[in-house]
């Protein structure tokens, strides 16, 4: 089976080592294709470059909202421009969003967020978003700003709130949290669920699984992911697989 991680940081130190030998233990492990989203500035200069030297991967062009508080002034601009000159590993804005444990006032993390939104829409391109407490939130915006997909990473929320970003074509991103017996929520949640809403991501080096504790998390450990969803929703793996993957090729134009 070949798996697409949709959501991995694979730009971070945590891979700097060696990125290419990282890359190449996610490929045995079956992940076959990995989306990197953009952060921060200093960074979205050598996403395209990364992608090239990676076969597999693509990326996203965004502003955090843990980012923020570090923003220049010209951040707006300077993401304009670096979507101008992108070609078409960008298949995405992102990651962006809000968080309520962010430093960042809400109003100036709304203003950012409704900016990478806005452009999102103009550019036919999906979004992928940061969400912490904030679903509700987030789901006004993108009433009012209707995009032409997108995904909520590492979605924690509960199935009402689910519900209500597939309603606007937002697919539900499904990650470590899920290989938590204690995270019952979030599992009822996927279970319940049409399959058809549902990405895999890792968002690592974050979001470590159960049993890797203190670990870095890694790309290679996606398939584990997929074993834990297809066991809550008692769905034959390969056939599960398989929707995720039209699903990741569907979102991210891929």
């Amino acid at each position: 089976m070949k798996l697409t991680d949709t959501h991995c940081h694979f730009d971070f130190d945590a891979f700097a080592d060696n990125r290419a030998g990282h890359w190449q233990r996610a490929q045995a492990a079956g992940v076959h294709r990995l989306l990197i989203p953009g952060v921060e500035e200093a960074q979205w200069p050598g996403l395209p470059r990364l992608c090239r030297q990676l076969p597999g991967t693509r990326y996203a062009l965004g502003l955090h909202p843990w980012w923020l508080k570090t923003a220049s002034d010209q951040w707006q601009q300077k993401l304009i421009t670096a979507l101008n000159s992108a070609g078409n590993d960008c298949v995405a804005i992102g990651e962006t969003g809000l968080d309520m444990a962010c430093k960042v006032p809400m109003e100036k993390q709304e203003y950012a967020f409704v900016f990478q939104l806005r452009l999102a829409c103009e550019r036919g391109l999906p979004v992928v978003m940061h969400s912490h407490k904030t679903h509700d939130v987030l789901l006004k915006w993108l009433r009012r700003y209707p995009p032409v997909g997108g995904v909520v990473h590492g979605f924690a929320g509960s199935l009402q709130q689910a519900q209500n970003f597939w309603k606007l074509g937002i697919h539900i991103g499904v990650g470590g949290t899920i290989t938590y017996e204690r995270a019952q929520k979030t599992r009822n949640t996927m279970a319940a669920m049409p399959a058809e809403s549902l990405v895999l991501e890792t968002d690592a080096p974050d979001m470590p699984l159960c049993g890797f504790q203190g670990q870095p998390n890694h790309p290679e450990r996606l398939p584990l992911v997929l074993q834990a969803l297809a066991d809550i929703r008692q769905q034959p793996l390969p056939e599960l697989a398989l929707t995720l993957e039209q699903n990741a090729a569907r979102l991210l134009q891929w």
